[in-house]
């Protein structure tokens, strides 16, 4: 261990270097992960086989994988130490951890608004919130004529009038 005199007599290159265990063993995780699966799915198998005819002229019993069994519990475990190291160093280069201070893109700024499907020029819309801004309402819903029938009629208010039924005596 370092004293602070050791410490301060150091170059920046020495105090920013770690220790190799610290900054390889995400990659030697994946390593040992892809030669046990190797052996054990290849190489093992074809060994066994080998053995089996060469000692007794023919394959009796077939190779049982050594990490399947126990439900396949070392595999779901090498799952779960790769994928949150993968997440890990993912969320450090993300944050500027060794690779010279990279950091998150600025936010964009609000799209520009965008009419809607069949909208007339003369219609006002709502510009998209974007987060950090109050919401702003959005235009009434225009009623939309039914199939086959004409546009119903609208009152000065921009609601429609009640249709009246073509045969009252019905």
């Amino acid at each position: 261990m370092a004293t602070a005199e050791d410490y301060a007599k150091m170059s920046d290159s020495e105090k920013k270097k770690e220790d190799w265990m610290n900054s390889k063993w995400r990659p030697m995780m994946g390593w040992m992960y892809m030669i046990v699966c190797i052996a054990d799915f290849v190489l093992f198998p074809v060994l066994w086989g080998l053995l089996q005819t060469i000692g007794g002229g023919r394959v009796e019993t077939q190779w049982m994988p050594i990490t399947l069994q126990g439900a396949g519990l070392f595999h779901i475990a090498m799952g779960a130490i790769l994928g949150i190291a993968a997440y890990g160093r993912t969320q450090e280069k993300l944050g500027g951890a060794n690779n010279g201070g990279l950091s998150l893109p600025a936010p964009a700024a609000a799209p520009a608004p965008v009419p809607s499907f069949g909208a007339p020029a003369s219609t006002p819309v709502a510009p998209v919130p974007s987060w950090g801004t109050t919401p702003v309402a959005a235009p009434a819903p225009r009623p939309v004529p039914s199939f086959g029938g004409a546009a119903p009629a609208m009152s000065s208010t921009g609601k429609p009038m009640p249709v009246q039924p073509e045969h009252p005596e019905i």
